[in-house]
């Protein structure tokens, strides 16, 4: 029997329960499907997708087998697949708020097969982990105490693959919506990235075998390079598992070494984001606390957009942008520095930062940038408190003490500034020997918002 495997934002073979299952059920067409509505809305993530796929493709010609790309609305590019090729089944992963499955099933029956959906692999299935009371957690300590306590189930390897007498046709490797609406950022921002499966695996045992060990005290300084493990944007497109991550840095945990148990909370948060947004589908569209629906938040606004081009005057705001739009990536500290900046000091809508971020990172992942606008914001659930505002110099002055980072973003000559203004819109007309001044003071812009916050209160 022939079946078809979505390779749905799953860019890899190893622990990939969607494709386990299709492997037992017959001769497998290994799918992907490259939607232009996706690149539209999130081209970055599209582009760091289309990346990945020759890598894919020559992971599975290894096996004696190969990859079948197509472009179209999904449930039209299955249907279409499934009459053509005769299939009898699709296999594919769920639990994707940003990819319905919204005529999916219809579309499978039509061209008469079954549809089969497959848990990701996280480190534990929605809404299993409940409170006492039966409920969600809602805070992340007590979340991140019963996570710990579970038996994380192991990864499963890569399946043999058995292949279809007759291949369908493939679109190619390239995703020409993606690249139309990076524009010049596609060149840019791909020489900072390192796609594919192989990598993912690289990259993880490069973290495990030397920067973990200062994990706990270097994270939050982003003039590091090799801090983090930077395995954010293959775990937001499938390249490596998270229970695959888990498992292999649990012997330093166990081992006591130093940095292991920080950095398997910050799996345990990815976890946490993605079972709030599974209890609250609208949460990147809604404030989750409904009382903050009434805070004076501006809409989109000519502030909003000098931050996006990082031209406020902060210095550490503004390398931040620029580093998002040459990079398609944000140091994790300095992304909570820009957006307390919008949500605070200019009072902009989080939901306009979050929409900028969907299209700019490269890691983008629904549930992770709604909790983190939300937590930012002080909207959400756990959030940090609203008057805790960031203020940018003194941030800057205790991680990026020698400047090194600002430095790179800001200064002419540098080449992450060079970088940037590469990649920006030629309608942004960037100079880089101009610094622009800030709307409101940094003073002004905090007591604004402690203003607004009282009020809401009151």
């Amino acid at each position: 029997m022939t079946v078809i495997c979505w390779f749905r934002r799953v860019l890899r073979l190893d622990d990939h329960p969607a494709l386990i299952a299709a492997a037992q059920a017959g001769a497998v067409i290994p799918l992907v499907i490259l939607d232009p509505a996706e690149a539209a809305d999130h081209p970055a993530s599209a582009m760091r997708q289309a990346l990945s796929l020759p890598r894919l493709d020559a992971s599975l010609r290894q096996r004696r087998s190969r990859l079948i790309v197509r472009r179209g609305p999904p449930a039209e590019v299955i249907e279409a697949v499934l009459r053509e090729t005769g299939a009898r089944q699709v296999h594919a992963s769920t639990g994707f708020p940003f990819a319905s499955d919204h005529g999916l099933r219809a579309a499978v029956e039509r061209g008469g097969a079954s549809l089969h959906l497959h848990p990701l692999a996280d480190l534990v299935e929605r809404a299993s982990l409940r409170t006492q009371t039966g409920g969600p957690y809602k805070v992340f300590t007590p979340f991140w105490k019963a996570l710990r306590q579970q038996d994380i189930a192991p990864p499963q390897e890569a399946p043999r693959l058995s292949s279809p007498d007759d291949w369908p046709h493939s679109d190619g490797l390239d995703w020409p919506e993606a690249r139309a609406a990076m524009d010049r950022g596609w060149d840019v921002v791909a020489r900072h990235t390192r796609p594919g499966e192989d990598e993912a695996h690289q990259r993880l045992s490069e973290f495990l075998d030397g920067p973990l060990r200062d994990y706990h005290t270097h994270r939050n300084h982003p003039f590091r390079p090799r801090a983090t493990s930077g395995l954010a944007d293959a775990l937001a497109v499938g390249e490596i598992s998270a229970r695959r991550v888990w498992h292999r840095t649990l012997p330093a945990f166990q081992d006591g070494r130093a940095g292991a148990e920080g950095f398997l909370s910050e799996l345990a948060w990815r976890e946490f984001a993605r079972d709030l947004l599974h209890e609250s589908p609208q949460m990147d569209q809604r404030c989750w606390r409904e009382e903050w629906d009434r805070f004076p938040w501006k809409r989109d606004n000519a502030d909003a957009e000098c931050w996006r081009r990082g031209q406020t005057g902060v210095a550490m705001v503004d390398a931040g942008m620029r580093e998002l739009y040459a990079t398609g990536r944000m140091h994790n500290r300095v992304r909570m520095i820009t957006a307390s900046y919008l949500t605070k000091h200019l009072l902009t809508d989080w939901r306009v930062g979050l929409d900028w971020f969907a299209r700019c990172l490269t890691d983008w992942d629904p549930a992770s940038n709604a909790m983190n606008w939300q937590w930012v914001a002080g909207c959400g659930p756990d959030a940090a408190p609203f008057f805790r505002i960031f203020n940018p110099e003194s941030q800057g002055d205790k991680f990026d003490p020698q400047c090194a980072y600002r430095d790179h973003w800001m200064q002419p000559t540098g080449q992450g500034a060079r970088d940037f203004a590469d990649a920006a819109p030629r309608s942004w007309q960037i100079d880089l020997t101009r610094r622009a001044m800030p709307s409101i003071s940094l003073e002004k812009g905090r007591a604004r918002a402690l203003t607004a916050y009282e009020q809401l209160k009151s």
